[in-house]
């Protein structure tokens, strides 16, 4: 069985996030950036499907500027067995995402195509489903458990009454939840190693073109400070009169 993981490159989730001071997006300058948590845990399960012998071949999947293969070199290190770079400068959405996966998809044929369910940077949640409509594959979105028999992927997804099983027909596309895994850490020799395999390049349509622009980015409004009340009275009082929301 061959896995393609698809991996997006952000600023590491513990990294206050700055916007940049002409506002045109957030700052990602001499700042710590990460693989995907959710990527992470979509690699993840693909090891450990290859470590149970299901998997045969792992291909992790990377778009963006030079900087991203740091990211490949994380996801080889981990156990991935080949990475793919689609170098751009552009800022894509999912539906070009979604495009561009399809179009490596086609070229490689995977089995079993694992991807976060969402991106911590625009927190979209789209890309995974998008990308299963244009393949006409089965999907499983937000899995918490995966098995794989029998050329079939039976998947416990997490809904909003609880917990869903579905099964599903190879090849499919899932989309990783939280609670699927926990990732590991690559050991040293293999990051060493990893900085000695190579990358290979994918290069995208120029006709491929965003369908959005970042007009402008701004913090938040500070939140003010709260106020302790004595009673309930007092409490609808200031709903009332301050707050204006009673």
């Amino acid at each position: 069985m061959k896995i393609l993981v698809s991996i997006k490159r952000v600023v590491d989730y513990n990294v206050h996030i700055r916007v940049k001071a002409d506002g045109s997006g957030v700052e990602t300058h001499n700042v710590k950036m990460a693989a995907n948590p959710f990527d992470a845990i979509a690699l993840e399960e693909a090891v450990r499907l290859k470590e149970k012998k299901i998997a045969s071949e792992i291909i992790a999947v990377s778009i963006g500027s030079q900087p991203v293969q740091e990211t490949l070199r994380y996801a080889l290190a981990l156990g991935a067995d080949r990475a793919i770079h689609v170098p751009t400068e552009k800022n894509y959405e999912p539906l070009n995402i979604a495009k561009i996966l399809k179009n490596i998809i086609t070229q490689e044929n995977p089995d079993l195509i694992i991807l976060g369910k969402q991106a911590i940077d625009d927190d979209c949640n789209q890309t995974g489903q998008m990308l299963a409509g244009l393949l006409d594959y089965p999907q499983g979105t937000f899995v918490s458990k995966l098995d794989i028999q029998n050329n079939k992927a039976t998947v416990v997804r997490e809904v909003d009454g609880g917990l869903e099983t579905l099964e599903l027909l190879l090849p499919a596309v899932i989309t990783t939840d939280l609670r699927l895994n926990e990732p590991r850490y690559p050991s040293l020799p293999n990051i060493m190693k990893a900085k000695q395999k190579p990358i290979e390049n994918f290069n995208i349509p120029e006709t491929l073109l965003p369908h959005t622009e970042i007009l402008s980015t701004s913090e938040p409004p500070v939140r003010k400070m709260g106020v302790k009340v004595s009673s309930a009275q007092e409490l609808i009082q200031k709903l009332k009169q301050e707050a204006k929301i009673l």
